[in-house]
């Protein structure tokens, strides 16, 4: 049976690699013994990761949204490999706000740019479309291939904006619209691809993680913790054996599927 979670011989390219989530799946491919491509928007960081990891695997720099870099950037992979087995969808523009005092009018609705709406849809959306229309068409090729896209449990749920406030009850900042409405677009064109793809051998899932411990304020981990049946936030591993179910053959009859893993969160 185990056997089955085995991805020796197999290449797998990850976007947005060098994240703290895209660096665990890269490990966790590699562990599991593909060839992983470690793709960023940091060049340099991703080909630091890729030796890192070991000389079968490769760093390369990518954007996501530019064509004509993703074409590219498969030519490279295939000069190299020969093939392309996995793609995971991980890259993603999730907004930070770097000023505290502007926090509530950047991300209350009302007074939300549609700039960063838009600079979301072309990340998150656009980009899930360009990688999987490339990638994924040298899959089809071949007659195999797994593609897992990254959502999230605001694709499924609405954020509870209630976790941002702090001990005082006051509203730090609020989630936007865009990354749930992203997330939420990714979820159904996973279900478009894998019905298109379905019949050459392409299998297609989404994987909806919940929240990662990443050194938050202390009432944000409190509050989100609450939320879930395991009475805590994800650790940056704990997505690592669902990327080797999904990459795997010990998913063979699971495609369009939305895989969640969050700790119970979408649970309550």
């Amino acid at each position: 049976m185990l056997d089955k979670f085995s991805l020796s011989g197999r290449v797998a390219i990850v976007t947005g690699a060098v994240g703290l989530i895209g660096r665990n799946h890269c490990r966790a491919l590699a562990d599991a013994g593909a060839c992983v491509v470690v793709a960023d928007l940091n060049e340099t960081a991703a080909q630091a990761f890729a030796a890192e990891l070991g000389e079968s695997h490769m760093g390369i720099g990518l954007d996501v949204t530019n064509e004509d870099l993703v074409k590219q950037v498969c030519d490279q992979i295939l000069a190299r490999y020969g093939r392309i087995d996995v793609l995971v969808n991980n890259a993603a523009l999730n907004e930070a706000v770097e000023n505290p005092a502007m926090a509530l009018e950047l991300t209350s609705f009302e007074t939300f740019p549609v700039a960063q709406f838009r600079a979301s849809l072309e990340v998150n959306v656009t980009g899930v479309f360009l990688c999987s229309q490339v990638f994924g068409s040298v899959m089809a090729q071949q007659g195999n291939g797994s593609i897992i896209n990254v959502a999230s449990t605001y694709g499924l749920v609405g954020p509870d904006q209630s976790i941002y406030r702090n001990e005082a009850g006051e509203q730090t900042f609020y989630k936007t619209a865009a990354y749930p409405a992203t997330k939420g677009a990714i979820i159904n064109f996973t279900r478009f691809l894998a019905a298109y793809w379905g019949q050459k051998g392409v299998r297609v899932n989404t994987l909806s993680p919940g929240g990662v411990e990443n050194s938050q304020n202390e009432f944000f981990v409190k509050n989100y913790s609450a939320k879930t049946v395991l009475g805590r936030m994800a650790q940056p591993d704990d997505y690592q054996g669902a990327i080797v179910f999904l990459a795997s053959d010990a998913s063979a009859y699971m495609s369009g599927a939305n895989l969640v893993v969050d700790g119970g969160w979408t649970a309550m």
